[in-house]
């Protein structure tokens, strides 16, 4: 039986778990929940019963069922252990997974739509307001992880070492916020060098938002050429 993904072509976590699943050569049905439309799709109780935060992704596996984006992805390491996403020492994975988590938890729940969609709708924040709010969250998060990839000498072609892994597949998702967003990346040389590899690699570039079936309108976050 193959593998379901419930998936938003903008959703950043959906996004992690398609890069992911497209590393591990992993095949499986996108079910598209737009996130917006008619309220939401994901709001409905047909998807609610079978994810109860009403959130994206969902992976369906036969008749196993997980949600976070995160856990999927430990799952599929578990399962799928080719190609690895995590080193094989036990404080590089540590170091992986806390930069992952400073994407993962730190940067994007506060830019999450629906707390977007909060502060406009119910805390009566403008627009103006509202872009500052996500450009700001972003600079300082993207600030932390560039200081982090720096100057380590775990860092090789990607994230870590010269295979991408877990930094990867939650930091291109990022990028790509922010790209759309207008940020300046400028301050963030080693992360538009990492994302620069990672797009170069179909299990990047088939998992980006303009490849997906529900995707609207153009690709919007062509980096800059230099």
């Amino acid at each position: 039986m193959t593998p379901k993904l419930y998936s938003f072509w903008r959703s950043s976590a959906a996004f992690r778990v398609r890069i992911a699943l497209n590393l591990k050569g992993v095949s499986y049905e996108v079910i598209p929940m737009h996130l917006s439309k008619n309220g939401g799709e994901q709001i409905g109780e047909t998807y609610g019963s079978k994810n109860p935060n009403r959130l994206v992704p969902l992976f369906e596996d036969g008749q196993k069922s997980i949600h976070q984006s995160l856990a999927i992805i430990e799952y599929l390491e578990e399962t799928q252990s080719e190609p690895a996403l995590l080193p094989s020492s036990a404080i590089d994975r540590a170091w992986v997974r806390a930069i992952a988590m400073d994407i993962a938890s730190d940067i994007h729940p506060i830019n999450n739509l629906r707390v977007l969609r909060y502060l406009i709708k119910k805390l009566g924040i403008t627009n103006e307001a509202k872009d500052e709010w996500y450009q700001h969250w972003i600079k300082i998060g993207l600030e932390s992880i560039e200081k982090q990839l720096g100057n380590d000498s775990r860092v090789g072609g990607f994230a870590y070492g010269d295979y991408p892994g877990l930094i990867d597949v939650c930091l291109v998702p990022q990028l790509f916020n922010a790209l759309s967003a207008k940020v300046d990346m400028s301050p963030f040389p080693t992360l538009m060098r990492i994302y620069s590899e990672c797009m170069k690699l179909p299990a990047f570039i088939e998992a980006s938002w303009e490849k997906q079936i529900d995707a609207e309108g153009l690709n919007p976050v062509t980096p800059p050429q230099k």
